[in-house]
């Protein structure tokens, strides 16, 4: 008998339909020996619609209140899947983040996981019980409700597979697993069998939308076995694993991604002086602000340009703390860019080919697009380039690095 966690996206819980679809899929599992715990998302697009019933009433809701709103579409899914499966002759009970508990810390709508409580779902495992999870939501040490972000399922998933000492934790969704690039943006990307956790990281930090980033975080800290399958009857799907067991001697890149969710920063004729990257930063910092690539040019009569990115929607919240601190520093303006996208190649094979960059570049230079920013990982690098040109450079890179082919064993 193994352990089984699986969870299940928006998507793959659309309609009472889709849920009965479901509750098969986890009967069968059952139905082997498996003792199954199953976490689950709210209903495609009933987040959204919560959060715009928050906003006709306020245009910046209390994010506590938020919160407590936005959380109900999991508990909505929990309470209808336990259903179908007892109508299916499956016993099953639902729970919420704060029955287990799952605690969080304080920040809400993007709360960290602290500690899971298992010992409740352990119990009914072991009574032959089917236990369903709400995903996203979690409570405080206080009992206030939380919610762990855009994709926080996945998290709550690996976090209780951990908890649980799981076999492997299944992420099913509209995807039939991981691919060289977004099949939508290249049409020639190559479905992949094996991906490692650092590069799964890298890319779900770059825009990948197949997993969160925090919870391919959590599965490689924790060596979580990570399954992405299909809800829909695709039999291909994407292990992520430790990187000694995938043979990637000739894989350099395995990789293409593509991040539109970025603003792009510039603190204008900053004086030159120590601790002035600081002065501009800390306050990004204190309003849980997330600063990724960082510029700072070289100077020129004792005055630079700072340039940073951060996720897009947070440049309206950091506009403020910028023209603040451009005043105190003596700083020239702020000038704030949100038309950029980042294009990023991954792949551990990487760390020992050298020459990535130089052909990135010029297959960049050869379709006429500019590179704004440069950052680079051991394992990534990235370029911001204007919007416009995003998916343009994507299928570029996918090309110059003959991603659709496979790699030779």
């Amino acid at each position: 008998m193994g352990l089984i966690v699986q969870k299940y996206g928006g998507s793959s819980l659309a309609t009472p339909e889709h849920i009965r679809n479901v509750a098969r899929s986890v009967a069968a599992a059952r139905a082997q020996g498996n003792q199954v715990a199953v976490v689950v998302s709210a209903m495609a697009g009933e987040t959204d619609r919560l959060l715009n019933l928050a906003r006709e009433l306020s245009p910046l809701p209390p994010e506590r209140e938020q919160d407590v709103l936005v959380s109900t579409g999991e508990q909505v899914s929990a309470a209808l899947l336990a259903m179908a499966l007892n109508g299916l002759g499956c016993p099953a009970r639902s729970y919420l983040g704060f029955q287990l508990p799952l605690r969080t810390d304080s920040s809400h709508t993007k709360a960290r996981i602290l500690s899971v409580g298992g010992e409740k779902l352990e119990h009914t495992l072991r009574q032959g019980i089917i236990a369903i999870v709400a995903g996203f939501q979690g409570v405080t040490e206080a009992g206030d409700i939380t919610t762990l972000g855009r994709g926080g399922s996945d998290t709550t998933a690996v976090a209780l597979a951990a908890a649980l000492r799981a076999d492997v934790c299944e992420i099913y969704t509209d995807v039939d697993g991981v691919y060289t690039t977004d099949p939508h943006i290249c049409p020639k990307a190559r479905h992949l069998e094996k991906i490692a956790y650092e590069e799964m990281l890298e890319m779900a930090s770059l825009g990948a939308k197949v997993l969160q980033i925090r919870a391919v975080e959590l599965a490689w800290k924790y060596r979580v076995p990570l399954l992405v399958k299909s809800s829909f009857g695709s039999n291909r799907c994407t292990w992520i694993v430790e990187e000694e067991k995938i043979e990637m001697e000739n894989a350099i890149v395995s990789g293409i991604t593509l991040d539109r969710n970025q603003a792009k920063i510039s603190v204008i004729g900053v004086p030159d002086r120590p601790g002035i990257a600081y002065r501009i930063i800390s306050p990004l910092a204190q309003e849980a602000i997330n600063v990724d690539m960082i510029i700072q040019n070289a100077s020129s009569e004792g005055f630079t340009d700072f340039t940073f990115t951060v996720p897009r929607g947070d440049e309206h919240k950091a506009r403020p703390l910028m023209e603040q601190i451009a005043r105190e520093i003596g700083a020239r303006e702020v000038r704030i860019d949100n038309g950029i996208a980042k294009v990023s190649v991954v792949g551990i094979g990487m760390k020992n080919h050298p020459g990535v960059a130089s052909r990135m570049f010029k297959a960049l230079a050869e379709h006429n697009i500019n590179i704004e920013m440069i950052s680079t990982s051991e394992i990534r690098i990235s370029c911001v380039v204007n919007a416009h040109y995003g998916e343009l450079a994507v299928r570029v890179l996918h090309d110059a690095f003959e991603l659709d082919r496979s790699p030779q064993k």
